[in-house]
């Protein structure tokens, strides 16, 4: 029944990988501290993609402060026809250290069918499915189609609050597709339906107004750092599990991960435990998950015998659907304030929090998806959770009520997103645009 489709993606394959190539190759890179005209560049170079895909009213939209995100659409074809909007980001993380890299990052570089370099997976495939979707219509989907690209996913989508007010009625659609989650496996395409929330805070701990020596004072006075790793072991009980007092749990999750997978994906190292109890995907994605991200002392090269007077660690906390992030951040900053032992001061900071999410699955947009997977996979798709957290999300949520949101994408577990050797199966990318494409005609009815 949609033989043409593929017939038309195999076709563009080509096209398609030359596309993701080309914007593997800039390097826009959101965060603090690299060039913003390399982003800009990645916006300018996306918009270049969509205007070759046929879309229409191409631009780069401005906000004050923020990194450019980039829009086009094509007009339904009649008054009947749903719009659907298609996200995806242009942004990356950093590299990181070039030496854990096997092929230059962005520099796409083919290898045992996959692709391999920044971006690749997360997300500059979502802005290739897109136009993939398109342009297996020949540019003339029979649905209404806008493109929203953003430029600041990577950094927490900053200002996407910002564009949403002021740019609302140009994105509003019916449908809100969003290609920056992961398949289950290769060859297996996933539907995300949950998402954690995420709060952080940093916590600084004090014992002496300046560095005395260790032999003249130690054993009588603390060190900031014994005070600061006391109060961070707290946050976990003897198995792993989170032991803040108040956070969610949420229901077991239907499927479960293969801990042999799971360990092999995540490169963990032999004779390392797993933390907390439950099934793989009920930790992942149904539980809280607490991680120490960094701590501000001094460095092992050069350190004296000096009791430290100061010491600092950020703490993040991933939280599981149905938590709130302002009870959860009260809890959390409790349990540190009393955590802190031997009179040491203490000052807690308050970061970023994101609500965690869950998606409803049923209604038209979820049977038009598992229509298009059938096809392009012979299968349906399963539905997953992501232990990470998406924020706009619920921005998009929270803008456009009444829209269904859709969360799929192609990377898959070993696609090392926001890791060394970041790579995509090409064998994804040629499936999942065909069922887009086939996901856009099912949503004409």
């Amino acid at each position: 029944m949609h033989d043409d489709l593929t017939s038309a993606v195999d076709e563009l394959f080509p096209t398609l990988r030359s596309d993701l190539e080309e914007l593997v190759r800039v390097d826009s890179i959101s965060a603090p501290g690299f060039d913003p005209g390399r982003v800009r560049h990645g916006a300018e170079v996306s918009a270049a993609q969509l205007e070759r895909a046929g879309l229409e009213g191409v631009r780069i939209l401005e906000l004050d402060g923020s990194h450019p995100a980039v829009f086009a659409e094509i007009g339904p074809p009649g008054p009947d026809a749903p719009t659907v909007l298609l996200y995806a980001h242009y942004d990356v993380q950093p590299p990181g250290p070039a030496e854990l890299w096997s092929t230059p990052p962005f520099e796409p570089t083919e290898s045992g069918g996959r692709l391999y370099g920044r971006g690749t997976a997360d997300d500059k495939v979502g802005i290739v499915l897109h136009t993939g979707a398109i342009r297996a219509h020949e540019g003339r989907p029979p649905v209404g189609v806008k493109v929203f690209l953003e430029g600041e996913e990577e950094i927490g989508s900053a200002h996407l609050d910002g564009f949403l007010e002021r740019y609302r009625d140009l994105l509003a659609a019916d449908v809100i597709v969003v290609a920056d989650a992961a398949n289950w496996s290769v060859g297996v395409p996933a539907l995300t339906t949950s998402l954690r929330g995420l709060i952080d805070c940093t916590i600084a701990v004090r014992t002496l107004e300046a560095g005395v020596h260790s032999g003249m004072w130690g054993g009588v006075f603390p060190d900031a750092l014994s005070v600061l790793v006391r109060a961070l072991a707290s946050l976990h009980d003897e198995r792993g599990n989170v032991a803040v007092p108040g956070l969610v749990r949420g229901q077991r999750p239907l499927i479960d991960a293969d801990e042999d997978g799971a360990r092999r994906d995540a490169g963990v190292l032999a004779g390392v435990d797993t933390i907390g109890v439950g099934s793989i995907t009920e930790r992942l994605w149904a539980g809280p998950a607490l991680s120490v991200l960094s701590i501000d002392a001094p460095p092992v090269a050069g350190s004296i015998n000096q009791l430290v007077p100061e010491a600092r660690a950020k703490v993040s906390v991933r939280l599981a659907p149905g938590d709130d992030p302002d009870r959860a951040m009260d809890s959390l900053v409790r349990h540190l304030e009393g955590a802190v032992p031997w009179g040491a001061a203490v000052e807690v900071e308050r970061g970023a929090s994101a609500h965690p999410f869950s998606l409803d699955t049923s209604g038209p947009a979820y049977d038009a998806f598992q229509a298009g997977f059938r096809h392009a996979y012979g299968r349906e798709a399963v539905y997953t959770g992501i232990g990470g957290s998406i924020p706009f999300v619920q921005a998009f949520s929270d803008a456009f009520p009444w829209a269904d949101l859709v969360l799929t994408g192609a990377g898959d577990p070993t696609s090392y997103i926001h890791g060394p050797n970041e790579s995509l199966d090409l064998g994804e990318l040629r499936r999942s645009a065909v069922a887009e494409a086939v996901a856009l005609r099912a949503l004409a009815g």
